[in-house]
């Protein structure tokens, strides 16, 4: 019967770990090397940057392709 209780609280603090409020992973001084070109998921970022500002120039229209930028966090 104490095991029973034993794992129906541990069933119930375990998820509630989860909530406890740690620091960011991703510290402020570490958010420029994220925001780096070469962390981006395209297969080269750097000329998928200067074609976007290419499409950007010629149709103007600038954002709203699904990339964040960087920057320090202290908004």
């Amino acid at each position: 019967m104490r095991l029973v209780r034993v794992l129906i609280a541990l069933g119930v603090l375990y998820p509630l770990a989860g909530c406890a409020p740690f620091e960011p992973w991703v510290k402020p001084y570490e958010r420029e090397h994220l925001a780096d070109p070469i962390m981006s998921l395209n297969r080269d970022p750097i000329s998928s940057d200067y074609i976007e500002h290419v499409f950007g120039t010629r149709e103007g229209a600038h954002g709203a392709t699904g990339s964040a930028g960087g920057g320090c966090g202290c908004n």
